[in-house]
């Protein structure tokens, strides 16, 4: 009788783990295209969707352009002929992938812009950090930090952007540019680090310092572009705290230069957030249902849902991280993934 119930305790336990989601069927395949694995963000963003899709029912599987706009262009034609549930798409170039995102749409297949917003065509759903928001914060801390050092708001900015193919550093740039347009004491010399290649964030520190030797602050857009920046610095004799340094996305080496005492100030951008917007609102996405503007809570930070030209488009906030909270764990450059799970919005 024992052995009897025992094992129809076992049946029943077995049934009610099969409800939950690790054995739920799931809701379809979603392809994410990342356009590089070269920095913290992009490697960090393939494991974040993965994580935060797969607690909302969806396997995920990613296809890396190595920062090849063709080859981006030639894994959506083969994305599209495998009829996934949904493309998320991270693209290398925006313009160029216009085309690729209609063709999508066109066979059904929901595409979900992640990172760099596309406005030229309607996507399904976007969600990226407030990268203009981003430029205003970096701003704020230039003004403290030239204050600091000048007296007053004035000096020499070099500022390094990405790729020129990429809205996340326009947007980074037009926000930084417009904030510091209050202070025509400062003079900003700015130059893109092509394909964010760090080698040629690297150069453009190395000649600017040449060009002019009494450079205040250096902005770069991506951390990675600050290591390159540090090693330039270290080249010419120069040690932490010689010249400012901020970057803007918060990735783990961004930090710990923060630590060594090179950078001042890394604005971070909410990669999990960013990543687990895109879990909350896939059901929609795929079943094709309005998604509504409002205000969400995404991990606790207050995000914006607004309805654009191009589609739904979440806007997430990001921060500034210096040595007085560098070891927040809320911060994704210390890579620990939050606790919480997801649930999709109804």
């Amino acid at each position: 009788m024992k052995r009897l119930l025992l094992s129809a305790l076992g049946v029943v336990a077995v049934a009610a783990a099969m409800l939950t989601p690790a054995f739920a069927q799931s809701k379809g395949t979603v392809y994410y295209l990342v356009p590089t694995l070269l920095d913290e963000f992009q490697t960090g963003s393939v494991s974040a969707l993965e994580m935060f899709l797969k607690q909302v029912g969806y396997d995920m599987k990613s296809l890396n352009a190595d920062n090849k706009t063709d080859q981006q262009q030639s894994q959506m034609n083969d994305v599209i002929a495998l009829k996934p549930s949904a493309v998320v798409l991270a693209a290398v170039d925006f313009n160029a992938l216009k085309p690729s995102i209609e063709a999508a749409r066109a066979a059904g297949i929901p595409v979900v812009e992640f990172d760099r917003q596309i406005t030229s065509t309607p996507s399904d759903f976007t969600s990226v950090a407030g990268t203009v928001e981003i430029g205003h914060v970096a701003a704020e801390q230039a003004e403290k930090l030239l204050t600091a050092k000048n007296g007053s708001v004035k000096g020499k900015i070099l500022q390094v952007l990405g790729d020129p193919g990429d809205p996340y550093t326009l947007d980074i740039q037009k926000g930084f540019e417009e904030k510091m347009k209050e202070y025509p004491e400062v003079t900003i010399i700015s130059h893109p680090a092509m394909l964010w290649a760090a080698d040629a964030a690297g150069t453009i520190v190395n000649d600017q310092l040449i060009a002019n030797p009494d450079i205040d602050l250096i902005f770069s857009h991506a951390a990675h572009l600050s290591v390159a920046g540090v090693a330039s610095l270290e080249a010419a004799g120069k040690k932490p705290g010689d010249i400012m340094m901020m970057s803007s996305n918060g990735a783990p080496v961004g930090l710990d230069l923060i630590r060594k005492g090179w950078l001042n100030v890394e604005v971070e951008q909410p990669l999990y957030a960013q990543a687990a917007a895109v879990a909350m609102f896939m059901d929609k996405v795929v079943n094709k249902q309005e998604i509504k503007a409002g205000n969400y809570d995404v991990l606790g930070l207050p995000s914006v849902v607004t309805i654009e030209a191009w589609g739904p488009n979440i806007k997430i906030p990001g921060a500034a991280i210096d040595k007085s909270n560098v070891d927040n764990p809320a911060f994704w450059g210390n890579m620990k993934p939050p606790a919480d799970t997801v649930k999709a919005v109804e």
